[in-house]
């Protein structure tokens, strides 16, 4: 704004005097800094008021895009209400399912992150999946995901799980502690071959668990890999063995009175991924009891690779 101040300034009633007195001076320079400083502050203000996201990781993701095998790459940028877009073999929409899905301003890929833990996950239907029904006797899988988990219960990061639905339509999965098996606060991974649990057992049993905690309200990496017989789980491109164990749960089982004794990272399974029909979901899975195994906290990237990428790649990968 520009403000003009009359040239002239009547000291009576006879005259008018020029405003060149240095007291009138001192008014007009401090009326145009305050102006000044109001402006600078009023600026600061829009910009403390508008949340900026961290700076994208440019470098990263191409990196990602570059990795022969991808299939989708979802960065989670898109704002709360509109489905999350991937990039790769196809665009794969997510939609939000069972409320809201939060955008915040933090993400190791984009500079944003979807807000996960209060009902809303992102879901695609069986029908569209295309090629991220990935399966077959030998065939290889790969899930990685960057999240920042709050540290409770159960969670379900992405894939394709569904442990309720015509008794189980379980094929891969990517999930933040599991601790039935032996794999709480650690990275798991998920195959089934029939969907459904695995006998005699409860609830399926097959899958890694990472000798790695995952850590509370931090920005992680987590993967697995399956190469047709073994499934891995890493830790911020880490992959750590564990030796052999004797898993909660299993004494006194059918056949296993003593109980299971096995180690749980790697985890030998060689009967392949089913074409079992569940949809693709990310942030929660369906049970008995409706959507549960609700993932608490954010993620901002998750990527799918029809392929088991090698240590060396994923330690490319974690930032």
């Amino acid at each position: 704004m520009t403000y003009k101040i009359a040239p002239y300034f009547r000291l009576d009633s006879d005259s008018y005097r020029p405003l060149t007195h240095p007291v009138y001076t001192c008014l007009t320079l401090s009326l145009t800094l305050l102006l000044l400083v109001g402006t600078v502050n009023l600026v600061q203000a829009q910009a403390v008021s508008k949340p900026v996201p961290s700076a994208a990781n440019q470098p990263l993701v191409t990196k990602i895009k570059s990795t022969r095998g991808l299939v989708a790459l979802w960065d989670f940028k898109e704002p709360s209400g509109q489905s999350r877009q991937a990039v790769g073999t196809a665009a794969f929409p997510l939609a939000e399912t069972g409320g809201p899905v939060p955008r915040y301003t933090e993400g190791p890929l984009s500079g944003y992150s979807a807000g996960f833990g209060e009902g809303g996950y992102l879901s695609l239907p069986n029908a569209r999946t295309g090629a991220l029904n990935i399966h077959g006797p030998k065939q290889g899988v790969t899930v990685v995901a960057w999240v920042n988990w709050t540290g409770e219960r159960t969670g379900f990061v992405g894939g394709m799980w569904n442990e309720y639905q015509d008794g189980g339509k379980r094929q891969y999965g990517l999930f933040v502690s599991l601790p039935y098996y032996n794999g709480k606060d650690q990275v798991c991974g998920h195959i089934s071959k029939t969907g459904k649990p695995t006998p005699p057992f409860p609830y399926s049993i097959d899958y890694s668990a990472s000798k790695q905690p995952v850590p509370a309200n931090e920005w992680v990496c987590v993967a697995f890999t399956y190469d047709g017989n073994m499934i891995k789980s890493y830790m911020n491109g880490v992959f750590e063995t564990r030796p052999a164990e004797l898993i909660d749960h299993t004494r006194g089982m059918t056949g296993y009175p003593d109980g299971l004794t096995q180690s749980k990272n790697p985890y030998f399974f060689p009967d392949g991924i089913g074409n079992n029909g569940s949809d693709f979901t990310v942030g929660a899975v369906l049970l008995k009891s409706g959507m549960g195994n609700l993932f608490t906290g954010k993620i901002g990237g998750l990527a799918v690779f029809d392929r088991a990428l090698s240590a060396t790649e994923l330690t490319r990968l974690v930032r």
